[in-house]
């Protein structure tokens, strides 16, 4: 698998996505997916806010969040079944400003696909829209796919055998995080100025139809379960 991040300009507010997309990436070959930060996927839809203070930020917040617990360093949310701080509200190369996360992820990537799938004359290709996320109790971000389109999310090895004939009776592999966390890699966090990246050769399965479901666990279900006792539905 071959993983190549693209450096841009600056993304503006309000821009056209697919054509800035299509403008920094000559055609990829089929079967390739293409990786598209949130945060201009944010700025296309004009999600971007400034605020006086603290507090406004902290209501911003909350309204963004299924769930919001206040911690020590930031708020502990969830949001569309993913837990993370500050619902997706981000101040980092914003200029003074706060981006919040796109509207519906699932369906800007739908969109999104449509278009690039056109415009390069292929059929098969994937499209993921990716953030970062803390995971408990280890250092550091990692990726997190908000939203794709174009493959399957999860691969379900439940059913099969493992190599000394055992069946697996709850393995299913990730594939969507797996994806956005190698290219949040080759990204960057920083002043890498690379909004975009292109991945080749990914062990995915494309299908035109997505379950974005798929990945969701309920919390009642979950191995950290225990962890959300408090959470409210």
């Amino acid at each position: 698998m071959l993983v190549r991040a693209i450096r841009t300009r600056v993304f503006k507010e309000g821009e056209d996505l697919a054509v800035f997309v299509a403008g920094n990436i000559k055609t990829p070959k089929e079967g390739s997916v293409v990786v598209v930060t949130s945060k201009i996927v944010a700025l296309s839809e004009k999600r971007v806010m400034t605020l006086a203070n603290a507090a406004e930020k902290a209501r911003v917040i909350r309204a963004e969040s299924d769930f919001a617990i206040k911690t020590k360093f930031a708020w502990l949310t969830i949001k569309d079944g993913i837990v993370m701080a500050n619902a997706g509200v981000d101040e980092s190369n914003a200029k003074g400003r706060l981006i919040l996360l796109p509207k519906d992820s699932f369906k800007a990537v739908a969109e999104l696909r449509k278009k690039l799938a056109k415009l390069w004359k292929l059929k098969k290709l994937g499209v993921l829209i990716t953030d970062s996320r803390l995971l408990p109790l280890r250092a550091g971000v990692v990726g997190v796919a908000l939203g794709y389109a174009g493959f399957k999310g999860i691969k379900d090895y439940r059913g099969t055998k493992d190599i000394f004939g055992r069946k697996l009776k709850m393995t299913r592999v990730d594939v969507a995080d797996s994806l956005a966390t190698a290219a949040v890699l080759e990204m960057g966090e920083g002043r890498e100025q690379q909004p975009l990246a292109v991945i080749e050769d990914a062990p995915v399965e494309f299908t035109e139809k997505i379950n974005k479901k798929e990945l969701v666990i309920d919390i009642h279900e979950d191995l950290y379960g225990p962890l959300f006792r408090n959470t409210k539905k």
